[in-house]
């Protein structure tokens, strides 16, 4: 067992602070990951603020991490001492089930095993994630990141870009596509950049105009600012595939009015509430409404590598782990553009 330096929430109600607890020695097949930076996602503030439920304290968060690899299993295959790689929401499933035999791991039909606020494949050890100094991952999980892309931009595609890539290459998007964004956040703006870079023409649905000028920087070939008179009216059948990356409850009738026919609205936002839908958004039109959950290894591999090929990396503000409780409110807020990244030397100087 190797004592660990982390900052924790220790309850729901209480600002996350420094924690200490030991992580495993490796097994033969796992990997000892030394923790570079690790990216600071919304799920993260839900989860230790217990605002889903079900979550377990002492709870460190983290799922977008990038490390170097510190000490090897003695059966490891994949990585060698030195690798960069990268660590994303789960670090563990059944294996079995036909999900995961698909490399679908995400869904998982026994349950995969969280990268934190989880439980380890014992079924009785608390995972804890990457706001910590290093931990220790099965190979067969770890993502490896490559040597063109800068660590601390890559840690959140390990989350926000896996998400949206994966509902964008698994609904065909492609040249030639009208594909929608829903929010420009830290989801959205990953989905700009990916949507672009397959080719896609890439319009950006914000209710605040001030983000315009960032919309098409990052690669929107149009904006339209939801909260003007009958703007979303006007943008009637215009979009092949609307990406809703909005958490906050909105009205999903009127955006699935901007579909073709025969086009998809993807859900990847949570809103805290239930959202009707009408059926006559869908019928009059053959439209559809789905849903997309991060991805499995092999996709979020394929991902890293797509990311690589087009300089695709996520617009940070690198901040040190004693400003995580500042970041969570000011993520609140929506003040940062785009992602929160931790510099986890920062623990060393707590």
């Amino acid at each position: 067992m190797k004592p660990t330096l982390a900052y924790a929430a220790i309850d729901a109600k209480t600002p996350l602070a420094p924690y200490s607890f030991e992580r495993r020695d490796p097994k033969p097949h796992d990997v000892a990951i030394d923790i570079l930076y690790c990216g600071v996602c919304h799920s993260d503030i839900h989860q230790a603020r217990d605002e889903w439920g079900g979550s377990t304290f002492p709870m460190v968060p983290g799922h977008e991490i990038v490390g170097r690899v510190s000490a090897l299993g003695s059966s490891v295959k994949k990585f060698k001492k030195g690798d960069l790689v990268g660590v994303g929401c789960f670090i563990d499933s059944c294996r079995s089930c036909s999900s995961c035999k698909e490399g679908l791991e995400q869904y998982c039909e026994i349950g995969m095993n969280a990268t934190y606020n989880g439980l380890e494949k014992d079924g009785k050890t608390p995972t804890q994630g990457g706001y910590s100094d290093h931990i220790v991952v099965d190979e067969n999980y770890i993502l490896s990141i490559p040597s063109s892309l800068d660590p601390k931009g890559a840690a959140p595609l390990l989350c926000a870009g896996i998400t949206t890539y994966s509902p964008l290459k698994h609904w065909g998007v492609s040249r030639g596509h009208k594909v929608g964004v829903v929010g420009l956040g830290g989801l959205g703006h990953m989905a700009v950049k990916i949507a672009k870079a397959m080719g896609a023409e890439v319009t950006v649905l914000s209710t605040s105009r001030k983000k315009e000028e960032d919309a098409r920087r990052l690669g929107a070939t149009h904006f339209i600012a939801t909260n003007e008179d009958k703007a979303l009216e006007n943008a009637a059948g215009r979009f092949d595939f609307l990406v809703d990356a909005v958490s906050a409850p909105h009205d999903y009738n009127a955006y699935l009015n901007t579909l073709k026919r025969d086009g998809t609205m993807i859900l990847l936002g949570v809103p805290d509430q239930p959202t009707p839908v009408h059926a006559f958004s869908l019928i009059m039109k053959r439209r559809k409404l789905g849903g997309s959950l991060i991805g499995g290894i092999k996709e979020t591999q394929e991902m890293l590598d797509f990311c690589a090929k087009h300089n695709i990396v996520s617009d940070i503000e690198v901040i040190p782990v004693q400003k995580i409780n500042e970041a969570y409110e000011r993520m609140i807020k929506g003040d940062v553009r785009y992602r929160f990244v931790i510099d986890m030397a920062s623990l060393s100087a707590r």
